[in-house]
């Protein structure tokens, strides 16, 4: 699986360039979704047991396993709630998002 930063843009010359019908387009590790949230996820390490299941949820790819800790990728978080949802120790929390 390719790194975030190894992702291709594509790039049409002009619709008619473009498929006729619906497709993938590559990787969504390009477009960066994160600014679509309006509530984000904020994990506190503290109460944290190390057990995946967030990063193992998250439909976006957005939590990151980094010195056996999670960590949330704001760029392509969108806020779903998921990661909190599924977390069984509720040690990550939604809060609003700050502009």
């Amino acid at each position: 699986m390719p790194k975030k930063r190894d992702a291709k843009k594509i790039v049409y010359e002009s619709e008619k360039d473009m498929p006729t019908m619906p497709m993938s387009q590559g990787s969504m590790l390009w477009n960066k979704t994160g600014s679509w949230r309006n509530i984000r996820p904020e994990i506190k390490l503290e109460e944290c047991i190390q057990c995946g299941i967030c990063w193992k949820f998250c439909p976006d790819m957005s939590i990151l396993i980094e010195n056996e800790w999670p960590v949330v990728d704001y760029d392509f978080c969108k806020g779903c709630g998921i990661c909190a949802e599924e977390c069984p120790t509720k040690c990550i929390v939604m809060v609003e998002e700050r502009k």
